[in-house]
């Protein structure tokens, strides 16, 4: 299997050797832009100023002479106008040369051996040891003409630098070669550490420990992935408390009903008792009725796949609506309802909205105290704001972040008559959150509740 860390040492050494091949070429265009004619020229200069030192002093043994200018570092070839040829200082080791370029040498033409030379890699060639990589010019002795190929021997001027060069080259090669296999396990081992806090996310264990102090990607990364596990373990709570609490609210009616029927069907009550009896479980069927809705509304406003249906409408219309359909339940606990609403229209969802002001002013009706009073005002800013207030019971200072909470009933003691779901207000939420806006509240226990909602103005 190819796991990350053989790909990226892979990858390392891939680009430790093209970068050395792009080297090569770069190195090579730039010896034939500037070195290689700067490097002929030079020598053609020495040679010439052998032959000149030559003919400038009499009675000299040509072949003496030669071996001792071969012994500064150079390797020379000379040719006579017989074609015999003679070797001075370190051999060459390609000796093969064409007749026909000795003869124009000897006629008096000039040999540019290492300019003329053509090869994929020029910078190669500089180290050509061959007599084909030489300068060549004519050269008189004794009346004897000769033609003299002359060329650096670099193993004598440059070897030892040559083998340091080498040895430094190989050396950082090897070397990058091992570091990339040791430090390429530090890259590897934080992607190790989240599979296997992955893994362990997938049994459902979500305490895992990550190094969250690096400041690089690989720290950024870890602070996320402990973000989304404690986010994950909170969901999975939410999960089992949401579980634990439909089937809460499901059973206690549930029971209610089983027990009361059962009283019924054994002949244990009297008729005014059955018919109190029916009367609860005819209530307690209309709360499983209604959980079930609300369940069914937040399942399909989770999903959020185009639940939103924007239509535009005004929006104070809609709630004198809602207020007219709970006119009898204000009017039964002689609530007095102080609506102050100027025209205003809306793009929004008209049913999905409609569900939001008949939940708030329902929970303002059930929780206020009989002779009580209802606000409602809507202001235009930058957003659309609605505020519901009442002069209820309210709400405890230490309830109110959890209000909003799925099954969350602040009022853990109040009588069935004011039961709900805990549901209403975490469907709220959710509609307002889908139309872009925000809803709060405020309350003191006692003297009553504001619910503010704020929807963009389009």
């Amino acid at each position: 299997m190819r796991t990350l860390y053989f790909r990226i040492v892979v990858t390392f050494v891939l680009i430790a050797i093209v970068s050395s091949m792009l080297a090569l070429l770069l190195t090579n265009v730039y010896y034939m832009s500037y070195m290689k004619s700067y490097h002929e020229q030079k020598i053609w200069n020495i040679g010439k100023e052998i032959r000149t030192l030559f003919e400038q002093t009499p009675n000299l043994d040509l072949d003496n002479y030669l071996a001792h200018v071969a012994n500064m570092g150079f390797q020379i070839y000379a040719v006579d106008e017989r074609m015999e040829g003679a070797f001075y200082g370190a051999p060459f080791k390609h000796k093969q040369f064409e007749q026909e370029q000795i003869r124009r040498v000897l006629a008096g033409e000039t040999y540019h051996g290492m300019e003329k030379k053509v090869r994929w890699l020029t910078v190669i060639g500089f180290f050509e040891n061959s007599i084909r990589n030489s300068v060549g010019l004519p050269l008189e002795a004794n009346g004897v003409k000769y033609a003299l190929f002359i060329r650096p021997n670099l193993e004598q001027q440059i070897g030892e630098v040559r083998i340091l060069l080498a040895l430094l080259l190989g050396f950082t090669f090897l070397f990058s070669l091992i570091f990339i296999v040791i430090f390429t396990r530090y890259i590897v081992k934080p992607v190790k550490k989240l599979t296997e806090a992955t893994n362990k996310i997938v049994g459902g264990d979500y305490r895992i420990a990550m190094d969250v102090t690096r400041k690089d990607e690989i720290g950024n990364l870890a602070r996320h992935f402990t973000h989304m596990a404690s986010s994950l373990q909170q969901l999975d709570q939410m999960r089992q408390e949401f579980v634990a609490n439909v089937s809460h609210e499901i059973q206690s009616p549930l029971t209610s009903i089983q027990g009361f029927a059962q009283s019924i069907l054994n002949k244990e009550t009297t008729p005014v008792e059955a018919e109190r009896y029916l009367q609860i479980i005819e209530e307690e069927s209309k709360r499983l009725s209604s959980l079930s809705k609300q369940l069914l509304t937040l399942a399909a406003l989770d999903k959020e796949d185009n639940v939103v249906k924007r239509t535009r409408f005004r929006l104070d219309e809609q709630i004198r609506q809602v207020l007219i359909v709970t006119e009898w339940q204000w009017t039964e606990k002689r609530l007095s309802v102080e609506p102050d609403m100027p025209e205003i229209i809306v793009s929004a969802d008209r049913q999905l909205l409609y569900h939001v002001w008949l939940n708030l002013l329902t929970n303002s009706i059930k929780f206020s105290e009989p002779g009580g009073i209802i606000s409602i005002g809507m202001a235009v800013d930058r957003h659309i704001a609605v505020s519901i207030r009442d002069t209820g019971v309210g709400i405890p200072e230490s309830e109110l972040p959890y209000v909003f909470d799925r099954f969350y009933k602040a009022d853990k003691a109040r009588n069935r008559s004011r039961a709900g779901s805990g549901l209403g207000l975490s469907i709220v939420k959710k509609i307002v959150e889908l139309h872009q806006g925000s809803v709060e509240v405020r309350s003191e226990l006692g003297k009553g509740t504001t619910f503010t909602v704020r929807l963009p103005y389009l």
